[in-house]
């Protein structure tokens, strides 16, 4: 039998000769001399496989490691339900609420009788030392499919109250998937791998009144990446959650019964509100702090646009007249475009941008000149002059969008009293249920993914084949710098996957089986199934975050 394989996405398919029977596992060990990296799954034939499939026939196996975004989540669902076990030993009696991602980490709490405990280092040491020890034993991560029937026994006994209302708020669910470890079973909507060996690399910390899970990172996999307290994130954690709280949203189901009982309305517009306070809060540190240089950065699809032109009317309101400009126009000319590993142009590197020229006009606009701003040119890649002769009065303020706005070597030769920066990115607070969280990169993905079809005239296999490069542009260019920031906007709405997920469906259903998109398209389909679908969105005004995605914006064409 033979096998063609590759190890990298972006790498050349090898061929082996094999026996029939053999388990991807068994072939790993087989070709381990060519891995570099540990694999969590495999796409076999274009489909999603776990590494216990037997292989019988001829076959091609895209070989998939934790820097893909289906091998990192079960990795993270593999590692949660050692610690769930683990706490379970522990801390008899006590629930593990998975919260969000922090630090290249996960956040968690623990409760018991429904109210949170403070967990002693010690304890903490017992928990690592307990995952440790199922590690160590190579245990089986059973798998086992039920009728919904069979899962609502299950949960109703074990006292699985939120589980149990997002199965009678998604009526269309009629199997649910249960893995158990060392006799604990529960519900969780994503793949694990065969057994506890696999997950070889983890650290418990204490953090704050939880523990943060950590693990390797995509950028280098074969290490748990330096903790980094990122307290501005963690505020906006705590903050969003206070929302929640008041918005009576914190699972999945609770924004279904919210949709089915027609008061999602009212959940929109206290939703915006809350935005909308937040947007004000901020224009009055500005002006308090007499701040003229305001920079934005964030992720792809967060909004930035909107927000930067929310901030702009809220910065009016308290007097103060900004002029708003991005950084594109700052590009340096294409022949001196610096290109990545590939040989290709990278546009998202900060030596793509005409530093020096940048820093000089924004002098001298803040020293009251009047300065010709260049128009870049796409369609030659060079600068043009002349049509953007500018001058600020004194005390008026320059907002400025763009990825690179928290990047100190930007604005280097700006005075640093004059800064005030802006990190703005939507941090989903949101969970299917207190085991099952939903990632923020995934629902990034989704409103980038409906705002290309929308406006851009790409597809979902488009979007979805260029997220990695995405991705990857951010962890380099945006992330690291996120705790340099004066003030975190969450641009993050508790009902926008309902929203979403009527454009964002039939684009994922369009994707081919032969494709190689496919397997994240089932996968996100399978996750939108949770969720009902608010199929009238005329309720969301149109200086939201959300137009900007699914149209409609007042601030975006």
């Amino acid at each position: 039998m033979k096998i063609k394989y590759k190890t990298d996405p972006k790498g050349k398919f090898r061929q082996k000769t094999v026996k029939p029977g053999i388990t991807v596992a068994e072939f790993l060990d087989v070709i381990k001399d060519n891995l570099k990296y540990d694999v969590y799954a495999a796409r076999i034939n274009q489909k999603i496989d776990s590494l216990d499939t037997v292989l019988s026939t001829d076959s091609e196996l895209e070989l998939l490691d934790i820097r893909t975004q289906v091998s990192k989540l079960i990795y993270q669902n593999s590692l949660n339900l050692i610690y769930i076990r683990a706490v379970d030993d522990v801390l008899p009696g006590c629930a593990v609420e998975i919260e969000t991602a922090l630090s290249k980490g996960i956040y968690t709490l623990i409760s018991r009788n429904g109210k949170t405990i403070n967990v002693s280092e010690k304890k903490i040491d017992e928990i690592q030392k307990r995952m440790e020890q199922l590690v160590e034993a190579d245990l089986p991560f059973n798998r086992e499919v039920v009728s919904r029937e069979t899962a609502i026994e299950f949960l109703k006994a074990n006292n699985r109250e939120e589980r149990m209302d997002l199965l009678e708020s998604v009526p269309n669910m009629d199997k649910v998937k249960f893995y158990s470890l060392d006799g604990y079973k529960d519900s969780f909507y994503g793949s694990m791998v065969p057994s506890t060996g696999y997950i070889k690399k983890f650290k418990v910390t204490k953090y704050r009144k939880g523990i943060l899970l950590r693990f390797p990172h995509p950028d280098n996999p074969n290490a748990i990446p330096e903790m980094v307290d990122e307290v501005k994130l963690f505020g906006a954690y705590l903050e969003q959650s206070k929302w929640d709280e008041l918005l009576g949203v914190k699972y999945v189901a609770e924004l279904n019964h919210k949709i089915e009982k027609g008061e999602f309305e009212e959940l929109v517009q206290l939703s915006e509100a809350l935005h909308e306070k937040k947007v004000a809060q901020i224009a009055d540190m500005i002006k308090k702090g007499q701040k003229r240089m305001i920079l934005i950065a964030g992720p792809s699809s967060s909004g930035k646009t909107t927000f930067a032109r929310r901030l702009c009317v809220q910065l009016r309101v308290v007097g103060l007249n900004p002029l708003y400009m991005g950084t594109d126009d700052y590009f340096v000319e294409r022949g001196e475009t610096p290109l990545d590993e590939h040989g290709e142009p990278d546009y998202e590197n900060l030596n793509a941008v005409d530093v020096k020229l940048f820093n000089s006009n924004m002098n001298d606009l803040l020293a009251g000149k009047e300065v010709d701003l260049p128009t870049f040119n796409f369609m030659t890649g060079q600068k043009e002059y002349g049509s953007r002769i500018t001058k600020i009065e004194p005390g008026q303020p320059i907002v400025i969008e763009g990825i690179h706005g928290l990047n100190d070597n930007l604005t280097k030769f700006i005075p640093k009293e004059e800064k005030f920066k802006i990190y703005i990115s939507p941090l989903t607070q949101l969970n299917i249920d207190r085991h099952n969280r939903i990632s923020a990169t995934d629902e990034r993905m989704l409103r980038r993914m409906v705002r290309d079809y929308q406006f851009r005239g790409h597809s979902a296999k488009d979007t979805i084949s260029g997220w990695p490069k995405v991705r990857a542009g951010e962890d380099v260019n945006i992330f690291p710098y996120s705790d340099e920031a004066d003030v975190l906007f969450n641009s993050y709405h508790v009902y926008e996957i309902a929203v979403l997920k009527k454009y964002a469906e039939p684009l994922l259903e369009a994707i081919k089986p032969d494709e190689p998109e496919y397997v994240d398209a089932r996968r996100m389909l399978r996750f939108l199934r949770f969720f009902q679908s608010i199929e009238d969105d005329s309720m969301i005004v149109n200086n939201s975050i959300i137009r900007e995605f699914i149209g409609g914006s007042v601030f975006v064409k």
